[in-house]
């Protein structure tokens, strides 16, 4: 009997088997190699963070383009590190809201106020603080840098995963109950993987929204004193300082590459990844492709780099085997409803409280004119949010719309979009000026596109989840019936996206205010144009160190901001709760 037959069946598996193995290998070289390069280059930025504060008296920031690259690495960092504190807030934050009526009646109106807190009057009062805590070292004034790029990066993704929440398909949360799923198991099986997609896709425009105010955060001024940390944002600073167009374009062109990099490396592979979670019935024909994750998948070496998340992961599906409770029956409420009554009693105490507090710092300092003054300057800041949402929406929800349907096209423009939602308006400060002094525009005018240039993309980017999330059956049900044009528009795009809008019109409205800072009073060299708004106020009063005003400032955009949600943003999410939820 012959063997031959036998030997040449048997070659084809095995090199198949060789040839996986040989790219099982190369997967797990370069996997390797990032990993090492990642870990070398994070100890390498973090060197500098602990030395003393008096290093960066010795070697200020220069616009020498040779330290460019440790300058972006040490801002990446730091925005890397504000997004991990912002995602820990996020989880623990934004369900407690979800999940508690009581919790909900605080942090959401807290979310609200703190939202509309500019970064400068954050950095006002955290400078000090964090600089007492690690006195004479540089780690003080990182980790107020840090706090600074978390407050504009947090109030979006909590927002973002509230709504989430609150929006799960009402036939998954049946399943749940039928399978007695303790509120520990439903978090982690149900609800966290159904709000993972559009958690990424927020933590994305997160991320580009700290570059909108990364020059405030490294080049900090609190009245008399000003510390640059070594970075973009304080390059950028400087170079608006001296006039110098060379040196904003190399910060440009570092910014493109980083953010081209991380996109790659991070968000792309997180992306594909995310995509597991889309809740449809049907499989998409166009799925979310990344090299990033194909390499990740194809590595050996990674399950044993991450087997310590893994262990934690399963420990965590493991815990709390109980069954769910049975509902409670009405006799049960009524204890509950005394219960929220002490609780809005107590609340209403607290604020009453608070609020006197503030009334009284202002009042010992200022007269009444200047509180009636802050008012009326945010009148005029309201108005310009007012109008520029409205026109952020008519252009980029249809655009959203069409790349959120189209997962090829998003991956295209994923980065551009980022690039684009991560460029600084201090970049444009130059422009600005030049053009309405040249022209002799009116400034309360044309500075106010400033104000949307970095918060639009929260339209942009939650619209794109939101219709990236539209389930693959609907869409194909809709071809199926020929449901076109208008139709298609307000029984099939309309409900699926717009809890999302929703989000991200809030979000945008909410930074659009924290915007003003910057954008109602810009600077190049010698030249200063400033309109009249809140946001000046608030600005001007911090380059003077005028804390009663700063307070005063930041109390009127905190009522406008909570008036605002309260009056239209708020009813629009009850109503995206009773009546256009796809599942």
């Amino acid at each position: 009997m012959s063997i031959l037959p036998q030997t040449g069946q048997s070659l084809a598996p095995l090199s198949r088997i060789v040839r996986v193995r040989m790219a099982s290998s190369w997967a797990d070289m370069i996997a390797f190699l990032l990993l090492t390069g990642a870990a070398v280059l994070v100890i390498r930025g973090a060197e500098g963070m602990a030395e003393p504060l008096s290093h960066l008296r010795m070697d200020p920031v220069t616009l020498d383009p040779a330290n460019l690259p440790a300058y972006a690495l040490r801002t990446t960092l730091r925005m890397f590190a504000a997004l991990g504190a912002s995602l820990v807030f996020t989880l623990v934050v934004a369900t407690l809201a979800a999940k508690s009526r009581r919790a909900e009646m605080v942090i959401v109106p807290a979310l609200d106020i703190l939202q509309s807190v500019p970064i400068l009057g954050f950095l006002t009062f955290t400078v000090t603080f964090f600089m007492g805590l690690f006195p004479g070292r540089q780690l003080g004034v990182e980790l107020a840098a840090i706090f600074a790029i978390f407050t504009s990066q947090a109030w979006n993704m909590a927002f973002s995963f509230y709504q989430s929440l609150r929006s799960v398909p009402s036939d998954l949360e049946e399943v749940s109950r039928g399978f007695s799923l303790s509120p520990w198991r439903r978090f982690i099986r149900l609800e966290l993987p159904f709000a993972t997609p559009a958690l990424v896709w927020n933590a994305m425009m997160s991320m580009s929204g700290g570059w909108f105010f990364v020059v405030a955060s490294e080049a900090i001024s609190v009245g008399n004193t000003r510390i640059m940390l070594p970075g973009i944002g304080s390059w950028l600073a400087l170079a608006i300082d001296q006039e110098n167009f060379h040196a904003i374009a190399w910060a440009v062109g570092a910014m493109a590459v980083v953010i081209l990099l991380y996109d790659q490396l991070v968000f792309r592979p997180v992306v594909a990844w995310a995509d597991r979670f889309r809740f449809e019935q049907t499989a998409s024909q166009d799925r979310p492709q990344s090299w990033a994750y194909d390499l990740f998948l194809r590595a050996r070496l990674l399950p044993v780099v991450f087997a310590p998340l893994i262990g934690l992961g399963r420990l965590l599906m493991a815990i709390d085997r109980r069954p769910a409770r049975r509902p409670r029956a009405p006799r049960d409420i009524a204890p509950g409803r005394v219960g929220q009554v002490l609780w809005l009693g107590t609340l209403a105490v607290a604020l009453g409280g608070a609020g006197w507090l503030v009334i009284g710092y202002v009042a010992y300092h200022l007269a009444w004119r200047d509180a009636a003054t802050a008012f009326g300057f945010g009148l005029v800041t309201m108005l310009r949010v007012l109008v520029l949402i409205a026109l952020a929406s008519l252009v980029w929800v249809p655009i959203g719309v069409w790349i959120g349907l189209r997962p090829r096209w998003a991956e295209r423009l994923q980065p551009v979009a980022q690039f684009l939602a991560a460029f600084p308006a201090n970049v444009l400060f130059p422009f600005a000026v030049i053009l309405i002094v040249s022209w002799h525009l009116n400034v309360d005018i044309w500075l106010s596109p400033l104000m949307i240039l970095g918060t639009q993309w929260y339209i942009l980017f939650n619209v794109i989840a939101g219709a990236s999330a539209i389930p693959n059956d609907l869409r194909e049900a809709a071809s199926m019936f020929g449901i076109r044009r208008w139709q298609w528009w307000r029984q099939l795009v309309i409900p699926g996206i717009f809890p999302y809008y929703v989000t991200g019109a809030l979000t945008a409205s909410g930074g659009s205010w924290n915007a003003s800072i910057v954008a109602e009073a810009v600077s190049w060299g010698s030249q200063h144009l400033e309109a009249k708004g809140l946001g000046a106020y608030i600005a001007k009063a911090t380059a003077a160190g005028d804390y009663p005003r700063v307070t005063l400032g930041i109390a009127v955009m905190s009522v406008f901001v909570i008036g605002f949600n309260r009056l239209l943003w708020r009813p629009l999410y009850r109503f995206a709760d009773r009546r256009l939820r796809l599942g």
